[in-house]
């Protein structure tokens, strides 16, 4: 299998045996026997390890290990080559990258044995006693002795999380192996409990220096479930015909002072984590739902962007501070849709001049190279035990785009006001940090793949890939519109970008969103990052002094954000999985539609057109022939009959099997 062929079946979900390996040269050891860097592991157990003296990574087998797990950095010597590929020795872990693990409690031949959920885990680990764990339980445990006599790790159960296979054990197994806590300590929630017995106090307090803002027409859209309101957004028209907008952001930072046990455990936690059935918050209740939360029909302190826009979605005038409002209306996404298809209801002028003045700016947005991978999202409906009994797709529609260009309008008015305040033409000494969110241009090497996978799809990237604009794939993204395959290029084309991560050098911008100066303002609630860029505006806006450690503090701030982001990431996707494969186990015997996602030696990843859940036609079932692979073509080919199954065909398949425990789904062709 080709590398082109091996980077694409990862980037649309596939299961590929050859191992992500994280790119650790600059730390490797320039003998030539020996290396140091960070172990991958497929599923097999093969460890990979990136080879500063050529292109290929390399290998070391299951039992040269020497009890090194994916992450762990190792220091190894090299020891001739398999199937012209050099092959490895672990010597000695240097670092590891975990030492807890969740997984489920079975029995082995020396007493009970935990088999961790994490396939990135080869090793069965030794329970040590005394426990009351009994086989099924779901459990997480931390290692205490990696080497044994037994050839697997030892560990101690830390904590039963409940019976393997239900629905809230699954959940929280999901959470632990993330890292994340889900409660919250006594300190900080008798910290929150006092914010709220003084509340009273302090809003009398408050309303004497905020702007006050709870004369103008205020409402905020959100999810029909949602339980905390990060932003509401303010309309008023201006004696000259223009509008002014506010765009009102939960004052979180007013509540959590830094330094405090709250805030401690916000930077801790860095992000609200969001699973098919649960939030876990980045804030005790008390304040994401109550205190902080912009609930409607009563007062609330915000920490407001407020702006002048002409008819052409133009802003002319833009005012940054602390107010005072009162929402007057909570829509969901589908009642604001509603008013805006009926052009009646509740707030109709309102909410028809927000949709024209958002739809301007998108207009141009879009002409300046953004980029919009905009998608339906799916949910499951789960009944009350949490098992999945229905799959519903929430439409993107015009009250979802309204929102987002307004907090987009505000995230990047916000940057560059810092910006041209406190850094430009100034050195790092003399000027005020930022959070920046940051999306960095394509690697050249992902683009080149990306316009060879296209190209055999039919369609083209400009030639000079390694110049890729975002308007270049805004135009590809045009030309797929309605093609069968749209999904699978869209996916495709994203997995292409760059990670958006944040940090406090600025030096590329956005690329995704074509802007030069972008930070996360909008949901301090859920975000760690849009906290202190609320605490950045008011010290720059006070003329504070501030402390030279400020910019590496703040740097480690958005390291730390960046970390937690990607393991909430995981989670969410982890637990859609689970639901995805217990969706489908209901289903076994049942024919569905669907749309092949990756194309392997050994058959063909298919994702249901519904729910989205993808599985496997194994090669050995595909009728009456004899299949091969089709690299350049992303095709399995009958050696007999020539039939061809390529990436995005529509496929008519059966559900064969689903395994909750290994994560999978098996298909079959229905001819």
């Amino acid at each position: 299998m080709d590398l082109i062929l091996t980077d694409y079946l990862a980037m649309v979900n596939t299961f590929c045996y050859s191992g992500t390996v994280k790119d650790s040269r600059k730390k490797q050891s320039k003998s030539t026997k020996t290396r140091t860097g960070e172990i991958s592991l497929s599923a097999r157990g093969v460890g990979y390890i990136a080879d500063p003296e050529n292109d290929a990574d390399i290998e070391i087998q299951p039992e040269s290990r020497n009890s090194a797990q994916h992450g762990d950095t190792v220091e190894i010597v090299l020891e001739g080559k398999i199937r012209g590929r050099t092959q490895g020795r672990v010597v000695k872990v240097t670092h590891r990258a975990r030492n807890t693990f969740v997984g489920t409690v079975e029995k082995g031949s020396n007493g009970l044995i935990l088999k961790a959920d994490s396939r990135k885990m080869s090793d069965s680990i030794s329970l040590s006693l005394p426990h009351n764990a009994k086989v099924g339980d779901k459990v997480a445990v931390k290692i205490s002795q990696w080497k044994t006599s037994s050839g697997n790790p030892t560990g101690e159960i830390t904590r039963a999380i409940g019976k393997s296979g239900t629905h809230n054990a699954e959940m929280e197994a999901i959470v632990f192996e993330g890292g994340f806590e889900i409660d919250f300590s006594k300190q900080v929630e008798e910290e929150a409990n006092g914010i709220k017995a003084r509340q009273s106090e302090i809003m009398k307090e408050e309303e004497k220096t905020r702007r006050d803002m709870r004369g103008v027409t205020t409402f905020t859209i959100d999810p029909a479930d949602a339980k905390d309101f990060d932003d509401a957004i303010s309309l008023k028209t201006l004696s000259n015909g223009d509008t002014e907008i506010g765009v009102h952001i939960a004052d979180v930072s007013f509540y959590v002072r830094e330094g405090t046990e709250l805030d401690k455990e916000a930077l801790k936690r860095s992000l609200s984590v969001y699973l098919v059935d649960r939030t876990i918050p980045m804030l005790p209740e008390v304040l994401s739902n109550d205190l902080c939360s912009l609930n409607p029909h009563t007062d609330k302190l915000a920490y407001s962007a407020i702006f002048k826009i002409n008819s052409s979605g133009k802003v002319y005038d833009r005012w940054f501070g602390r107010t005072i409002i009162h929402s007057d209306k909570r829509f969901s996404y589908e009642d604001a849709q509603e008013v805006l298809n009926k052009k009646s209801g509740d707030y109709s002028t309102e909410l028809t001049t927000l949709n024209a003045l958002a739809k301007n700016m998108q207009r141009e947005r879009h002409k300046n190279g953004a980029i919009d991978f905009g998608d339906d999202e799916v949910k499951f409906v789960l009944d009350e035990d949490g098992k999945p009994i229905d799959v519903v797709r929430r439409i993107r529609t015009d009250s979802h785009k309204l929102v987002e260009e307004f907090m987009l309008l505000a995230n990047r008015e916000v940057a560059t006001y810092f910006y041209n305040l406190h850094q430009k033409n100034k050195t790092r000494e003399n000027s005020l940090p930022l959070i920046y969110r940051v999306h960095d241009i394509p690697d050249a090497e992902r683009v080149a793949n990306l316009a060879v996978f296209v190209r055999a799809l039919g369609f083209e990237l400009p030639a000079d890939t390694e110049n890729l604009s975002a308007k270049d794939i805004n135009a590809l993204l045009e030309r797929v519109q309605g093609d069968a395959r749209e999904q699978l290029i869209k996916t495709a084309a994203l997995r292409t970008m760059a990670k958006a991560i944040y940090t406090t050098k600025n030096t590329v911008g956005h690329f995704g969103l074509s802007f030069k100066y972008y930070a996360h303002f909008t949901s301090p609630i859920r975000r760690y990052p849009d906290l202190v860029v609320h605490r950045m505006l008011d010290l720059c806006q006070k003329k504070l002094k501030f402390d030279s450690g400020l910019w590496r503090k703040l740097e480690d701030i958005a390291i730390r954000a960046s970390e937690q982001e990607k393991k909430a990431v995981d989670a969410e996707r982890a637990s859609i999985k689970y639901k995805q494969v217990e969706y489908m186990s209901d289903h076994i015997g049942e024919e569905f539609q669907g749309t092949i996602t990756g194309v392997t030696e050994w058959g063909v990843y298919v994702a249901e057109d519904n729910s989205k859940s993808e599985g496997m036609i194994k090669v050995r079932d595909l009728p009456d022939d004899y299949y091969n692979l089709d690299q350049k073509n992303y095709a399995l080919v009958g050696e007999r009959t020539k039939r061809m199954f390529t990436l995005g065909d529509t496929v008519h398949m059966k559900v064969a099997g689903a395994s909750l425990e290994q994560r999978t789904i098996d298909y079959v062709l229905v001819e």
